[in-house]
């Protein structure tokens, strides 16, 4: 799957983190460089199977609103707090 983040033009890649929770990866088409990291591992919060806490600050600043948009993930109905900023927990559709 593809998706337009700021710039980029970029294919969706999930993988697994440790822990067996899924993550997604943007990779520029064309390049095959590493763009983003779309989510966040969060081991210490109770996130339920299929979803996924999107990582939409900093650098990350527009990917909930990017993968919302290309339907990769729902809208968030949850969120977790990490350090100093809550993250949006989404259910994954891909």
């Amino acid at each position: 799957m593809q998706i337009q983040f700021k710039q980029w033009n970029c294919e969706v890649v999930k993988r697994f983190y440790n822990n067996g929770r899924p993550a997604l990866e943007l990779i520029e088409v064309g390049t095959g460089e590493p763009v983003a990291v779309a989510t966040v591992n969060v081991p210490d919060e109770c996130i339920p199977g299929g979803f996924v806490a999107v990582k939409d600050y900093s650098e990350n600043e527009g990917m909930l609103a990017a993968l919302v948009l290309q339907h990769v993930v729902e809208s968030p109905k949850i969120s977790v707090a990490s350090g100093f900023v809550t993250i949006p927990v989404c259910r994954l559709l891909i």
